[in-house]
């Protein structure tokens, strides 16, 4: 039988190597109890996100039935209704009013988009999509 000998240019650890160690393990389970501390004191619920020009106006959780204005220069406006966990557009000041005809989301990525008015409204952390795509 043989036996695997140690390689001579293996040098043993010494302290400062030890110590460097033992540092990095530190920061990283520190790093890692960070992150798992910050998602689980976040809250999951789903929100209806509001998005003017591009630009966060605001965020409305879907567990709370309201409704909003959202109000621009001029007469542009768009309300949007949250009710029974579900965002709908009920009305717009747009020609179209393609977003007043599109269904209620509440799914996580689902949207609702009005392009004259330049506003989308984006469902985040909701319930995961059954399906990949709708073209309702």
């Amino acid at each position: 039988m043989e036996r695997f000998a140690i390689p001579a240019d293996l040098k043993p650890m010494k302290k400062n190597d030890v110590i460097l160690i033992a540092v990095l393990l530190v920061f990283a389970l520190a790093a890692f109890g960070g992150v798992s501390i910050r998602s689980a004191l976040t809250t999951n619920e789903p929100e209806a996100v509001v998005y003017l020009d591009g630009e966060e106006w605001g965020r409305y959780p879907l567990s709370k039935d309201t409704e909003v204005e959202i109000r621009q220069e001029g007469d542009h406006y768009n309300i949007l209704q949250i009710q029974e966990g579900k965002a709908d557009i009920t009305a717009a000041s747009c020609p179209d009013r393609i977003c007043v005809n599109h269904r209620p989301v509440n799914r996580q990525g689902e949207s609702l988009v009005c392009l004259p008015n330049r506003v989308v409204v984006e469902v985040e952390n909701g319930m995961e999509s059954e399906v990949d795509a709708d073209t309702n």
